[in-house]
């Protein structure tokens, strides 16, 4: 491995030598957030001489949050304030709610100069102007992380799930499931906004195209924003326009209002329905105890919230602990192993 020299962290910092050798040798007259950039330069670089600790008490990672009012965000958000309570007092997570369908407003929080970090933990919708504040923070030396979803085109690392392996996993379960049954499958999701629910979309109907019984049909997909009552609208005009579903994959959140439509088709009677959805909470434990939901595909936000700020200090050079990049592995829950199948009951 080639050696690092004090003119390859020079460039890699954009700074000249002799900051950077003031810098090493800790001798001052150097601004805190240039000092920071050549630290993070001679760290991510290997540098193998002494290098100052310039972060006692200052780093700052914020965490960016939507929709503190759905279940898997607050869950999502709890797993980061549990993580933050544990952490040395050396290190600040601060969390921020930004509202996702202003995506101007979303963009000017992340380019924000009054605004001092060291890492940036964000969730957010694919949009040009978020890419480009996302890429400024970078160029400004602040480590980015995505969790959960990702903008298209990414430069940065991804914290999340395989979406388009539980799209396909949802495909494998729906169609085994509705073995013997005839009649059209629907899904719904948040919308196009997320590459991650295009993901899932395309992996179900993938799977469904490849290997499903040809006596279903994919009929549509519905976009009810993560909202319950547009979310129950949509898939009221969803079954009236297809009486014959037999089948729906939900996507994306919003199982209260998925879920509110079932529930009246199956307290009437009119027909049996096969619905997998995403995340373990309490609305989608209840559906599963009452027989509405088969299956749920978790995408275990503990695991990603840990592993999002793992990466962060990791690429700060703040701890030296291998860090996976593999996708975190999605779980799988049915009444049987979360305690409410017939036996447990």
């Amino acid at each position: 491995m080639k050696k690092t020299r004090l003119v390859d962290i020079a460039a890699a910092a954009g700074v000249g030598l002799a900051t950077v050798e003031r810098v090493l040798n800790e001798r001052g007259s150097v601004r805190p957030q240039t000092a920071e950039k050549v630290v993070l330069a001679a760290k991510r670089l290997g540098y193998k001489g002494l290098i100052p600790s310039l972060y006692r008490g200052t780093i700052r990672i914020e965490v960016i949050l939507v929709r503190p009012e759905s279940p898997f965000f607050s869950r999502l958000n709890r797993a980061f304030e549990r993580i933050a309570a544990s952490l040395d007092s050396s290190i600040t997570i601060h969390r921020t709610f930004v509202e996702e369908s202003d995506p101007e407003k979303f963009a000017a929080h992340v380019a924000n100069s009054g605004i001092r970090r060291h890492g940036l933990i964000v969730i957010a919708i694919d949009h040009p102007k978020i890419r480009e504040s996302l890429q400024k923070a970078r160029t400004a030396g602040v480590e980015v992380v995505q969790i959960v979803s990702y903008l298209t085109g990414r430069d940065d690392v991804f914290v999340g799930i395989d979406n388009y392996a539980a799209g396909r996993t949802a495909g494998f379960y729906m169609s085994r499931m509705l073995r013997h049954t005839t009649g059209s499958i629907a899904a719904i999701c948040h919308s196009w906004a997320y590459q991650i629910h295009r993901e899932r979309i395309r992996g179900f109907s993938d799977y469904l195209a490849s290997h499903g019984n040809p006596a279903h049909r994919f009929s549509e997909v519905v976009f009810g924003l993560d909202d319950d009552v547009r979310s129950a609208e949509m898939m009221t005009q969803a079954l009236r326009r297809c009486p014959d579903i037999v089948g729906i994959y939900n996507a994306g959140g919003a199982n209260l209002g998925v879920g509110s439509v079932l529930q009246r088709l199956h307290q009437q009677r009119e027909r049996e329905l096969v619905w997998i959805a995403h995340e373990l909470n309490d609305e989608t434990r209840r559906f599963i105890a009452s027989g509405l939901v088969t299956l749920v595909l978790d995408q275990a936000p503990e695991t990603q919230a840990r592993r999002a700020l793992d990466t962060i200090l990791s690429r700060m050079g703040i701890i030296d602990v291998p860090v996976s990049q593999e996708p975190v592995p999605f779980l799988t829950y049915t009444a049987e192993n979360i305690g409410l199948a017939p036996s447990h009951r």
